[in-house]
């Protein structure tokens, strides 16, 4: 995968974030560019999910 692609993939993952967990903000998702697991953190804080099913659905994505 290109930088390109991953570029493409991580606006992809998201928005369907933001879709779907709406007290995500966009600051949430920014703060964690190029900081996967810090990002996989700040999200299962919010939602309260493991980072093993977080990881899962966006590989699913």
């Amino acid at each position: 995968m290109n930088s390109d692609q991953l570029e493409g993939k991580w606006k992809q993952v998201k928005g369907k974030f933001k879709q779907k967990y709406g007290e995500v903000t966009d600051d949430d998702l920014s703060y964690s560019e190029g900081k996967f697991e810090e990002m996989l953190g700040r999200v299962q804080e919010k939602t309260g999910k493991s980072k093993e099913a977080l990881k899962k659905e966006i590989e699913s994505l």
